[in-house]
């Protein structure tokens, strides 16, 4: 179902991930509104995948505003946890979204609990996007990138775990890396690239 509309909720609070989003949009001419710019209030996410927080996200902004809305739910998983933080990664932050404390936390329990092993330090990225339209209708698409844990955080750029996330076949962090680079692999852009290809040139 092509976009229809000439405006797009972007279904966040976070200003980065707004941003991001916004850049991704940027080609295509699309008008990009966030949900906080709105207004609109963010919806508990009480979903257990990323793509039912997504959707839950996309389906409330798109009724809220009237309008095609597009959510983002995405986190980390580390291997060694289990997949956690998985879909707790933002509430791993706390209220005051204070990453910093989250990459701490995520050190920590990695430490504990590969003490006495070889260190399994492999995580993912993964990333659930939902386009919404106001009558109810959806599409979802997940994208992932894997990589390796770092620590102490590495580079000012992106948000988030950014800073310790390694991708695969690179010696750089996600926030050491180019905006540009990052849009080229990151699991957000995976899944964007096929949101494109589904609604953006039908």
């Amino acid at each position: 179902m092509p976009l229809g509309a000439d405006t797009l909720v972007i279904a966040s609070h976070n200003p980065g991930k707004v941003r991001e989003i916004a850049e991704l949009l940027e080609p295509f001419g699309t008008t990009v509104k966030s949900a906080g710019e709105l207004g609109l209030p963010e919806p508990e996410e009480t979903g257990h995948t990323f793509a039912e927080n997504a959707e839950l996200k996309a389906r409330a902004s798109a009724k809220g505003a009237n309008l095609p809305a597009l959510a983002d739910d995405s986190g980390l998983a580390v291997t060694a946890l289990g997949g956690k933080p998985g879909i707790y990664s933002a509430r791993w932050a706390g209220p005051d979204k204070d990453f910093h404390a989250a990459m701490d936390r995520v050190e920590q329990e990695l430490r504990e609990v590969n003490a006495g092993t070889g260190g399994d330090r492999s995580a993912c990225f993964v990333c659930a996007l939902t386009l919404a339209w106001p009558e109810g209708t959806t599409r979802t698409f997940q994208g992932q990138v894997d990589g390796t844990l770092t620590y102490p955080p590495r580079g000012t750029r992106g948000f988030g775990y950014d800073p310790v996330f390694v991708p695969d076949g690179h010696a750089i962090t996600f926030g050491e890396m180019e905006p540009a680079a990052k849009h080229a692999m990151s699991h957000r852009a995976r899944a964007f690239r096929q949101l494109v290809d589904a609604v953006f040139r039908t």
